[in-house]
């Protein structure tokens, strides 16, 4: 699907304008599926007061939508209609350590807020180190494995408005749930300050060698895939439930369940964004209709559906 094409109306009215912007751009190669349609408008900052001034100018009509690594996403294949903002390592991907805190952008990778909090002899973030996913995801799905969760280590995030204004946000204050934020979904996280607790190098790495291992034994993570698919019921793991209800192995088009993990789709190689949702909504069913529980999506979707027929 195309797109109206906004682009040279944004640039005239953004003179100063340092990011890149562009019309009607695929955004399959930048999601870990490696399907989806085109952005409407992409958007890629240069910094943070770029951002603030492209959003402060920004017609209030045309919609936003902010995206990192797009580990945890499927872009239907009609597109993203508006604009797609991509905050990328380059200019959102710092981490540093002060004292017992870890400042990192919003773009940084879970794995390397990680390897950074290590290196300063500082623990309780290993999980980081096997979420694939960036900061920013965290903060918004408080993003959590091994036991652990973002709202256990956050102690501030920075985010920008519709307006172009920066806010900070306390831990409370992002009103965190189970692999959710309550923060208005119009705010951009663009950074945060994450608290680690001393401990030794070797402590540290052991544990973080423990996550490592545990994905590549359990884990599809060779495969094009999105991560964990479903939120785990209250009392109940995905996986099992999947499993129970007939569905590892099953395949919609190109898309299949994994058959190592259960609550993990992937593109064997030719899917469709809408062969992966069909999939994911074919579990759903016959979970439903086996035990009765209702699975939520973890994936998060966004744009436009397409007649699925392939």
């Amino acid at each position: 699907m195309s797109f109206p094409n906004l682009v040279p109306a944004l640039k005239s009215a953004m003179p100063d304008l340092r990011g890149r912007i562009l019309g009607n751009e695929t955004l399959a190669p930048v999601t870990w599926f490696r399907v989806g349609g085109a952005a409407q408008v992409l958007f890629t900052p240069a910094d943070a007061d770029d951002l603030g001034y492209f959003l402060s100018r920004l017609p209030a009509d045309i919609p936003v939508m902010c995206i990192g690594v797009g580990s945890n996403l499927i872009v239907r294949d009609g597109g993203v209609p508006g604009v797609v903002i991509r905050l990328t390592p380059k200019s959102f991907g710092e981490t540093r350590v002060e004292g017992e805190m870890v400042h990192a952008g919003a773009a940084a990778l879970d794995k390397r807020l990680a390897e950074t909090a290590a290196a300063a002899q500082l623990g309780g973030l290993e999980f980081y180190y096997g979420i694939p996913g960036t900061i920013g995801g965290a903060l918004r799905m408080n993003a959590g494995a091994n036991g652990r969760e973002t709202r256990e280590v956050l102690i501030d995030a920075t985010a920008v408005d519709r307006s172009g204004c920066v806010h900070m946000l306390d831990n409370a204050a992002m009103q965190f749930s189970y692999r959710h934020s309550g923060a208005d979904t119009g705010l951009i996280f663009t950074a945060a300050r994450l608290r680690g607790t001393p401990a030794s190098a070797d402590a540290i790495r052991a544990k973080m060698n423990e996550v490592q291992a545990h994905r590549e034994m359990a884990q599809p993570i060779r495969e094009k895939t999105g991560g964990s698919t479903f939120k785990n019921p209250p009392g109940h793991s995905a996986w099992k439930l999947i499993d129970a209800a007939g569905c590892r192995g099953l395949k919609v088009g190109g898309a299949q369940v994994s058959e190592m993990h259960c609550n993990f789709l992937i593109n064997t190689g030719d899917a469709t964004a809408a062969d992966i949702e069909t999939l994911g909504e074919t579990v759903r069913a016959r979970v439903k209709a086996q035990s009765g529980v209702e699975l939520q999506w973890e994936i998060k979707r966004i744009g436009v559906a397409v007649d699925a027929a392939r």
